[in-house]
C-alpha cells in the first residue's frame, strides 16, 4: 500500500470525524484550544487504534461485528445528536452545559466515528498489508480534519447562534444515517 493510498483512505475515514467536529464546534459547547485538542486528539487516537485492533483481531470477529457495526455507529451518533437537538431547543436546561469534548460524549463520539476504521483494519489483515503506516496516517489526517471541522463549526456557531446546536445534532444524525444506508444499501 502506497502512502498516497493511505492518505486517500485516511481522508475517506476522517470525513465522519470532520462532520461531527463541525457539529461540535457549531454547538458552542466546545470552546477553546483545550476542547479542540481533546476532540481532535481523541478522534485521531481512536482512528489510529481501531484499524490496529481490527487488523489484530482479523477475520475472527469480522463476520460477527460486520452485521451490526453500522447499527452501533448510527445509535451512538443518533443518541448524541438527539441530546444536542434537545439542548438547542431548551437553551436554559442543564444539558446545554454538556461539552462533547469531555467525558462519555467524547468517548462515544470517538467510537462512533472510528468503527469504519475497525473494518479497514480487518480488510488490511485479510490482504496481508502491514497496518502501522496506514494507521498512523489515518490518525494524523483525522486529527487535522477534526481541527478544521471544529474551527469551521465555531465560526458558523458565532454567526448563527444557538440554532447551530440543533443543526449540529441534525448533522450527527445524518452522518449516522449515511453510515447505516451505506451498509444496508451497498
Amino acid at each position: 500500500m502506497t502512502i498516497l493510498d493511505s492518505i486517500l483512505m485516511a481522508i475517506g475515514l476522517a470525513m465522519d470525524a470532520c462532520a461531527v467536529s463541525v457539529g461540535a464546534g457549531a454547538s458552542g459547547r466546545s470552546p477553546g484550544r483545550r476542547a479542540t485538542f481533546r476532540l481532535s486528539f481523541h478522534f485521531g487516537l481512536f482512528q489510529f487504534l481501531m484499524p490496529i485492533v481490527g487488523w489484530f483481531v482479523g477475520s475472527f470477529i469480522a463476520d460477527r461485528i460486520a452485521a451490526v457495526d453500522h447499527w452501533i455507529a448510527f445509535s451512538l451518533l443518533a443518541f448524541i445528536g438527539i441530546r444536542m437537538i434537545r439542548a438547542g431547543m431548551h437553551p436554559d436546561s442543564t444539558t446545554r452545559r454538556t461539552d462533547p469534548s469531555k467525558g462519555w460524549s467524547l468517548i462515544l463520539l470517538s467510537i462512533a466515528t472510528s468503527i469504519d476504521a475497525l473494518a479497514v483494519g480487518f480488510s488490511l489483515a485479510m490482504l496481508q498489508i502491514d497496518i502501522w503506516q496506514p494507521a498512523v496516517i489515518i490518525g494524523l489526517v483525522t486529527a487535522a480534519m477534526s481541527i478544521a471541522g471544529l474551527r469551521l463549526g465555531q465560526r458558523l456557531g458565532v454567526r448563527l447562534g444557538s440554532r447551530m446546536e440543533i443543526y449540529g445534532g441534525i448533522i450527527l444524525i445524518l452522518v449516522g444515517l449515511r453510515i447505516l444506508a451505506e451498509h444496508l444499501l451497498f
